[in-house]
């Protein structure tokens, strides 16, 4: 799905934008509400930025991408790590363009993104190229989605890319337990050793989805 807004941008560069995880809803100009294979997604483009809001029966991720006065956490390169039940990565990088490249690539990505149906992107006002993308997918258990942020006056586009999936948990099988063979020989003489031990418990590690 393809918008354009009647405001201009809430960030001015890419070194303004911030990274949290877990926060409230914020308030958006755009949003696109998805179920991917039972999974809730709602994409939300908040000026020049992003939010995305995740929920299943397992519980809700939130992720904003945004210029958030106060924020000690600027965009990372990398993240990695449990949100609750949620195993979250994130992976961000700014690639800086010619007037060339960066028109090239901004009519690449609307066109991806604008023909869709799990894309959302934002056209703002004062250049063709000023624009806020995401494109989202259920690919094997878990979700993903990527984003690209273009800043035209600064020849600068921020790149995101997610994947939230269900943790890995050790789940203890515990089969049940020989019983020992106890019966005595007609001489009286007890079973050989090996017949009286029980079984060792074994543990499989199992990937819930």
């Amino acid at each position: 799905m393809l918008t354009t807004l009647n405001t201009a941008y809430t960030d001015t560069r890419a070194t303004d934008l911030a990274w949290a995880l877990g926060r409230e809803p914020l308030p958006a100009l755009a949003t696109l509400d998805l179920e991917l294979t039972g999974t809730k997604l709602q994409l939300r483009l908040l000026g020049a930025s992003h939010q995305v809001l995740l929920e299943e029966e397992r519980g809700i991720c939130s992720e904003t991408v945004a210029c958030m006065p106060g924020s000690s956490t600027p965009l990372p390169l990398g993240v990695a790590k449990r949100a609750g039940d949620w195993e979250y990565e994130f992976a961000a990088r700014v690639e800086v363009l010619s007037p060339g490249q960066f028109a090239g690539r901004a009519q690449e990505l609307l066109a991806l993104v604008s023909d869709h149906p799990h894309g959302l992107a934002c056209v703002f006002p004062g250049s063709p190229h000023a624009f806020t993308a995401m494109l989202a997918q259920h690919h094997e258990g878990q979700v993903h989605w990527r984003t690209w942020h273009a800043y035209p006056q600064d020849g600068q586009l921020v790149a995101t890319r997610t994947r939230v999936g269900v943790r890995a948990v050790a789940v203890t099988l515990r089969p049940r337990s020989r019983q020992s063979n106890r019966q005595a020989s007609p001489s009286g003489a007890r079973a050989p050793a090996a017949a009286t031990q029980t079984s060792r418990t074994s543990t499989t590690h199992v990937w819930v989805t």
